[in-house]
């Protein structure tokens, strides 16, 4: 078996296809078919079964799966730092960042490090927690930021930022008179909550699901614009992070009665090479975030 071999595997697996495959490898079909049929002969197992226009992976086939993903992303990281033993680092940066940090954090922090490092090449990926996280185990990107309370085993990571989450109200809003709100409170209003996967709504999944309390959704949205303006018009509540909270946007922040705070992390795989530029943008990052203290 060897790296091509497996490199083939792996994206047809990934793929579920033949053909799919053989167009994004730019490999006849045939051809792939056939060093699919060596791999299993010099195996001796059958990695797929194989169906009249579709395929599935056999048992055997799940598990070199899972080793060949870490076989092939070993690889890449071994090349990419011989590469910058010899000086050929190209110099990429690619990193996954939620789109409540992406619009109100990073932007001056990114032109920053732009100007600092104008030869690197920086390629930001907007995501949730749960993607992200996924597609820094595939390889997919290099580094992403993360809630620490979500983070998988698999990842490492260097908390940043601690930012506390506040409730968000409309200025004429009854509550908005408190000092403070209750999770009871905040769970008997209509909530406008990022879709699942976004660390803050796992977030206040996770306040229910302690509390024992049913959340009221009115609406569902990635888009802060449009939270912000559902809020305004007194359609429902949300909670934000304080720093997403401008004053012209005529809405009211307030804490809960127990705080609710977040630890943001910069995330990387534990078992993964992190290239001169990834450890320069995580430097960056950590020098230039101020006092972490509550």
């Amino acid at each position: 078996m060897n790296l091509k071999q497996l490199h083939y595997f792996v994206t047809i697996a990934e793929l579920g296809s033949f053909t799919r495959a053989s167009e994004l490898l730019h490999i006849a079909q045939p051809a792939l078919s056939m060093s699919v049929r060596k791999l299993e002969q010099q195996l001796e197992l059958t990695l797929f079964h194989r169906h009249d226009k579709r395929i599935s992976l056999t048992d055997e086939g799940k598990r070199l799966l899972l080793h060949g993903r870490k076989i092939l992303q070993a690889s890449n990281d071994a090349l990419t730092e011989m590469r910058e033993l010899k000086g050929l680092e190209k110099g990429e940066v690619r990193v996954g960042i939620p789109g409540m940090l992406g619009s109100y954090y990073f932007p001056p922090l990114l032109m920053a490090f732009r100007e600092r490092y104008p030869n690197l090449r920086l390629e930001v990926i907007e995501g949730g927690v749960w993607e992200l996280q996924q597609l820094l185990e595939k390889g997919d990107i290099d580094l992403a930021v993360v809630a620490e309370a979500f983070l998988r085993p698999q990842l490492q990571a260097e908390v940043f930022l601690r930012e506390q989450m506040m409730v968000t109200l409309a200025a004429d809003h009854p509550l908005a008179q408190q000092s403070s709100i209750s999770y009871q409170q905040f769970f008997q209003q209509q909530l406008v909550l990022f879709k699942p996967g976004y660390f803050h709504r796992k977030l206040v999944d996770q306040l229910a699901n302690d509390g024992g309390y049913q959340p009221q959704i009115g609406f569902e949205t990635n888009l802060i614009a449009l939270i912000k303006a559902i809020v305004q018009r007194g359609y429902g509540i949300s909670t934000l992070l304080e720093m997403v909270i401008q004053p012209q946007d005529g809405l009211v922040a307030r804490p809960f009665s127990q705080p609710v705070r977040l630890n943001l992390a910069l995330a990387w795989r534990r078992d993964g090479y992190l290239s001169k530029a990834n450890r320069a943008f995580a430097d960056f990052v950590l020098e230039n975030t101020g006092d972490l203290q509550y």
